[in-house]
Order: C-alpha cells, then sequence, then structure tokens
C-alpha cells in the first residue's frame, strides 16, 4: 500500500484495510495520514487535557499542543475551567510560553495585548483606533470538567459530551480525583507514532514477558486460550467476595472475567469506557507488593475496591486504586512521536512523608509505562523498514488492538467530503 499525496483519500485508505490485520506501515510514517489523524480525530474528538487540581487557583493555568494548536487551560475568578486557543488576536503571538504557571492577567509578550481569565480582551495598547474588545477576545475552545478530568474539543460543533458524562460519573465519582492533588508527574518523549502507543495499551498478549510487576496485580493477561478452569474458578470465587466487599460501599463489579474488558467500539459514543475489575489475590492497591501505600480516595471506606480503570480514545487512560489514581496523556508530536504525561494522584489532605512516599507509590505504573514505552520505539522501528508487511492479530489476545484499529478506520473515513 503508497500512498500518493495528490491522490490522498481518507477514506478510501481506511477503507483498504483488512480485518484483523495489523495497519500499514505508512500509517505510522506517512506525512498524509497524520495530518489526517490530527484533522479528522485529535481536532473531532474529545480530549483528556488534564486534572482540575492541576489548577487549584483562579488564574493557574497549564498550557499544551495538539498538532499545530497550541492551548491554555485556565482557572477563572469564578472558579470556572475554560480552556482557550493560546494565541494572541492582534497577531497570532503563542501567548503563555510556560507549560504552567499562574497568571492575575495574560499578557501577550509581543505587543502587550492583556486578557482576563475568561479570555475577554482588557486592554490594547498602542492602537490608535477603538476596536470591538468582544469580538477581540481569546477564540475559546469547548471544555468539559468530569469529576476531576478536563476534557478539551476542538471542533465548531463538538460531539455530545452528555452521554459520556450520564455513563461515566456515577462510577468516577467514589474516587474523589476531583478532590485529589498532584503527587508526581512525569514526562516522556517516545518515539513512536501515537497509534502504537494506543495499540500496545490494548493488548496484554506482551505482559507475562514484558510487565513481571503488572501481571502480579492483575488478572487480564490471561485469556480464553490460556485460563485453566483453576484459574477460572479462582477469578469466580474473588468476583464472589469482590462484590460483597464492594456492595457494602455501594460499588459494583463491572468486568468479572479473565482478559481485558472489551474497548473501544465504533460508532459516535465508543470513544469512553470504565470498568471496576479485580486485583489478583493479596493486592489491595497497583503497587508494587500489593499493599496501601496512602490514605483512602474519595468515598472509600476500606481499601477492598479493586481497580477502577478509565480510557478515553485518542488520548487517555487512567487506573485507580483505593489510595491513588494514575493517568496517562498521550499527545501527537509529529508522526514518529508522542508526548505522554503520566501523572499521580492521591487524597488532597494527605502530605508526602506523612502519609505516602513516592518510592512506595510511583514505581509499579513509572516501570510498566517505561517498559510500554521501548515496547512502542522498537515497534516504530520495525514498521518503518522495508520488510515490515502487515501481519495477522490473535483473537484470544489481540481483540481490542482490532477494536482500536477499527475504531480509528472510522473516524478517519467518517467525515469524508
Amino acid at each position: 500500500m503508497t500512498v500518493a499525496p495528490e491522490q490522498f483519500d481518507p477514506a478510501a485508505v481506511a477503507g483498504a484495510c483488512p480485518e484483523w490485520r495489523s495497519l500499514p506501515g505508512e500509517f505510522f510514517t506517512s506525512d498524509e495520514i497524520y495530518r489526517a489523524d490530527i484533522d479528522r480525530v485529535w481536532r473531532r474528538g474529545w480530549l483528556f487535557a488534564g486534572h482540575d487540581c492541576e489548577i487549584p487557583n483562579a488564574g493557574d493555568y497549564f498550557t499544551f499542543n495538539v498538532g499545530t494548536d497550541p492551548l491554555i487551560v485556565i482557572r477563572g475568578e469564578d472558579g470556572v475551567v475554560r480552556a482557550f486557543h493560546n494565541v494572541c488576536r492582534h497577531r497570532g503571538t503563542l501567548l503563555c510560553r510556560e507549560t504552567s504557571g499562574s497568571a492575575r492577567q495574560l499578557v501577550c509578550p509581543y505587543h502587550q495585548w492583556v486578557y482576563g481569565k475568561d479570555g475577554k480582551l482588557l486592554s490594547y495598547r498602542g492602537m490608535h483606533q477603538e476596536l470591538d474588545s468582544d469580538s477581540l477576545g481569546l477564540l475559546p475552545v469547548a471544555t468539559e470538567n468530569l469529576c476531576g478530568f478536563i476534557f478539551v474539543n476542538l471542533d465548531d460543533r463538538p460531539v455530545d459530551f452528555g452521554p459520556a458524562r450520564e455513563q461515566l460519573e456515577l462510577m468516577l465519582k467514589p474516587q474523589g480525583v476531583d478532590r485529589a492533588k498532584v503527587a508526581s508527574a512525569v514526562n516522556y518523549t517516545v518515539r513512536a507514532n501515537w497509534k502504537l502507543v494506543w495499540e500496545n495499551n490494548r493488548e496484554c498478549y506482551h505482559c507475562n514477558l514484558n510487565h513481571p510487576q503488572y501481571i502480579k496485580a492483575n488478572y487480564d493477561h490471561f485469556n480464553t486460550d490460556d485460563t485453566s478452569p483453576k484459574m477460572t474458578a479462582r477469578i469466580d470465587e474473588k468476583s464472589r467476595k469482590s462484590m460483597e466487599a464492594w456492595g457494602r460501599q455501594g460499588l459494583a463489579i463491572t468486568h468479572r472475567a479473565s482478559g481485558m474488558a472489551p474497548f473501544p467500539n465504533s460508532g459516535v459514543y465508543g470513544w469512553f469506557s470504565i470498568n471496576r475489575t479485580l486485583l489478583s489475590d493479596g493486592y489491595v492497591s497497583e503497587t508494587m507488593d500489593g499493599k496501601q501505600v496512602a490514605p483512602l480516595m474519595g468515598d472509600y471506606t476500606d481499601n477492598s475496591v479493586g481497580t477502577l480503570r478509565l480510557r478515553t480514545v485518542p488520548n487517555m487512560w487512567c487506573h485507580a486504586s483505593c489510595d491513588h489514581a494514575v493517568s496517562t496523556r498521550l499527545l501527537p508530536i509529529d508522526k514518529t512521536t508522542t508526548e505522554v504525561r503520566v501523572i499521580w494522584l492521591v487524597d488532597e489532605k494527605t502530605e508526602e512523608g506523612r502519609d505516602y512516599d513516592l518510592e512506595k507509590l510511583m514505581p509499579f505504573w513509572q516501570l510498566t509505562s517505561e517498559q510500554d514505552w521501548e515496547l512502542c520505539e522498537a515497534a516504530q522501528l520495525g514498521v518503518q523498514s522495508s520488510g515490515y508487511r502487515p501481519g495477522p492479530y490473535s483473537k484470544y489476545k489481540e481483540y481490542n488492538v482490532e477494536r482500536f484499529v477499527r475504531w480509528y478506520l472510522n473516524e478517519l473515513a467518517k467525515f469524508n467530503k
């Protein structure tokens, strides 16, 4: 498969990909496909931006880029979190250059136009004519705050966020991410296309050999082809006990089987998923030894809550235990590079050194993440080789990779003009 720039048609390219087969190399190396990804996936979908607790006070902000679009997320005097294009309305200069900070007002460094925290243009020094300030405010970006998770959408007519709120809010609320604080954050530059990073996340075929810590804590590396009757009985018994414990806290188990919960699905509302699932015997938290390492989060009254898993394509997954939550945000830098930010959250009232220690809180997901980034970078080196040919997916172990690819191809094709 070769993409000719003058004949590039995303729908035709997507339609040429057979089911249960890995994507052709062009999907990870082509400039045309990368531009289509940005335009049709990243600029049209709901994107996880960060956490409410990263900007607790009025004027606190953080910035990030989606392709060539610089964005700023800031808390207003009214407490509302808003997102704007991080671009001055005078001559387009980048407004805030820092990745995070706090500002009484937003002042363009070029010609000192001044904007309020609500994006309104407040002054425009040196202009000889009167300007319509109402029409020259910062361009807003659709923003939603879901239980402490901030989402933005760059589309002029974004898909309705209501179904996501309706289906996710009930399960997210007890975790208390909206009552959390950042314990630590690590930024990575992963030398791999964003789709390879997602494909890696969507299967545990690689886990037994590559994630020795993860497989001790979880059951999802077992699949239909390698789950013995003894292991099935063990999972069933753990499910029964967990349902009893979770029921006392008003929580429900939503994924009882071995293997990963199916996600994503094609369609308008196929971009989000949440489930509460089991941890292995002896584990109450996704930590190195399975022990609780920080005070309980949110509404939890005991540590028998399993793990709450939230996923939103194209750019976030979160694993949350009784005592901490870990979110992962992806942003495409170019066709072969992805920026990844991993954030560890704990209850807002806790203090490092008194209630938790980072050396116990971080290693489980730091190791698991870094093991994955190494695999993703090796995959990128392989798929850009002239010797690469699309290979078959395992229907036992890579069903979620197939689901992700179908979701992605559907997104790529459905806005065809």
